[in-house]
């Protein structure tokens, strides 16, 4: 598949998928499923290439960060976390590995040291069990910073953390006294 084309409906599932479905008329249920099919039939109406299931189903497998998933037996989808709209995962608490990462830009530590990495619109902080990954998250804004989570000595204390179908690392937050700059 072309790498525009791939992209490009990457970018829109991820629109209608964590944060917009009215963009073309789609109803998530409450743990953010839509059949498939309807999926593929309101794409196709509304944009100006349609995909086929076959198409759909490459950009789910070959999404480099594993941003969506199929049902059991592909007969729905949805993105594996991220969303800005009320959605319960239904993921089950883990305990974390002793330290995750997490990337953001140099412009954003200041306000980080002082309250914390927070959710904001989105449902969980989002962290990661390799520096590389941590590493490019944080580049998208800027001169990326890293920092090393006390995932363990958090979960010791009382905080959740849950990991979604392609191993990002989830969190309600994480308070300052719980991370250092790696």
């Amino acid at each position: 598949m072309n790498k525009k084309i791939e992209k490009s409906i990457s970018k829109f599932l991820s629109l209608v998928l964590r944060h917009k479905p009215e963009v073309i008329g789609l109803n998530l249920d409450e743990q953010g499923w839509v059949p498939t099919e309807e999926l593929i039939s309101k794409y196709n109406a509304n944009r100006h290439f349609p995909i086929t299931f076959e198409e759909l189903d490459y950009v789910v497998q070959h999404n480099n960060k594993k941003r969506f998933a199929f049902n059991e037996d592909n007969s729905k989808i949805r993105a594996s976390q991220g969303h800005s709209l009320e959605i319960k995962l239904n993921y089950d608490p883990l305990e974390p590995p002793e330290f995750l990462y997490h990337g953001t830009a140099l412009k954003f530590l200041t306000s980080i040291e002082k309250t914390g990495i927070e959710k904001r619109n989105r449902h969980h902080v989002h962290l990661s069990a390799n520096l590389d990954t941590a590493l490019n998250v944080g580049s998208r804004h800027g001169k990326p910073v890293i920092l090393k989570i006390s995932a363990q000595k958090m979960h010791a204390d009382g905080h959740q953390f849950f990991c979604s179908e392609n191993e990002v690392w989830l969190t309600e937050g994480v308070p300052v006294e719980y991370f250092e700059v790696d």
